[in-house]
């Protein structure tokens, strides 16, 4: 199976020659990979050219834009400038962060899921942290869920789902549209890639308020947002974010913010969350 990699970069001259070496290490490699850099000050740029130079597979596509790091927007407009300069001769796509260090064998692997079903249209791994000398799982979601770090897409299914939000909560609604349309996503154990950068890192105060206000245009209403909210809160360790979560998710109702699905699409979202708590629950 062919594949294309896309790499969102914003200063990540320290990082992102780690991140093309394992790239370029991988047992079945990638076909295309392009790194878009998005507004970097430092020597992101120069990086990436010096592997250029020696993978003619890897390509450097340059963008502008707010340095300011709102989660969702500014990774998924860079991410799709880079599908801009693709074509679709491609079996999956991968949207992946420029500070991890994949295993040797996590495209192989991946390869391997999509070839044992027709239907599973996402797959993924699972990102390690650093803490006291050792790699241990960051632990932010349930074990059910691609990171957004590293997402990988059957083409069937990424245009189905009409590619990726540009918007806070775009790594869950992908998953909910698949799900949606009749997909498997999976995620594999085995596959365990270091996170150079703790998420959230570059975030700014005004990011606050933005997971609440992903919650109401991920149509959950206000019940799953509260329990939701309240679950992510203490996965951070930081029970006062729920209290953001909710501010936001009131803030956005007010204003009406623009849904990421249809009607139709937010009564499944809905049914589905309730389905897993109560799983979960009993």
């Amino acid at each position: 199976m062919k594949y294309y990699i896309v790499i969102p970069s914003h200063n990540e001259e320290k990082l992102i020659s780690l991140t093309l070496q394992s790239l370029v290490e991988q047992t079945v490699l990638p076909t295309k990979i392009v790194v878009v850099n998005d507004n970097s000050t430092d020597r992101t740029e120069e990086n990436v050219l010096a592997f250029a130079e020696k993978y003619p597979f890897i390509s450097l596509v340059n963008k502008t834009s707010d340095a300011i790091h709102l989660p969702g927007s500014k990774v998924i407009q860079a991410f799709q400038k880079g599908v801009e300069t693709l074509d679709e001769n491609y079996d999956f796509i991968v949207k992946a962060d420029a500070d991890l260090i994949f295993p040797k064998n996590y495209f192989e692997t991946i390869i391997n899921h999509f070839k044992s079903d027709d239907k599973i249209g996402m797959a993924g791994g699972f990102c390690y942290i650093e803490k006291n000398g050792e790699w241990v799982l960051e632990n932010l979601t349930d074990k059910d869920h691609i990171r957004g770090a590293l997402k990988a897409y059957r083409k069937e299914c990424f245009q189905q789902i009409g590619g990726l939000k540009p918007a806070m909560g775009w790594d869950t609604v992908d998953e909910l549209l698949s799900k949606f349309y009749g997909w498997k996503v999976i995620t594999d154990t085995s596959l365990k890639v270091k996170h150079l950068k703790p998420t959230g890192a570059n975030y700014n105060k005004t990011a606050r308020y933005k997971q609440g206000e992903a919650f109401y245009t991920l149509g959950y209403g206000f019940w799953i947002t509260a329990i939701a909210s309240a679950k992510l809160a203490m996965m951070k360790k930081k029970p006062l974010l729920f209290l953001d979560y909710i501010h936001g998710f009131i803030k956005a109702k007010s204003a009406k913010k623009t849904m990421l699905v249809t009607p139709e699409q937010a009564k499944f979202i809905r049914n589905y969350r309730l389905k897993k708590m109560k799983e979960k629950l009993f």
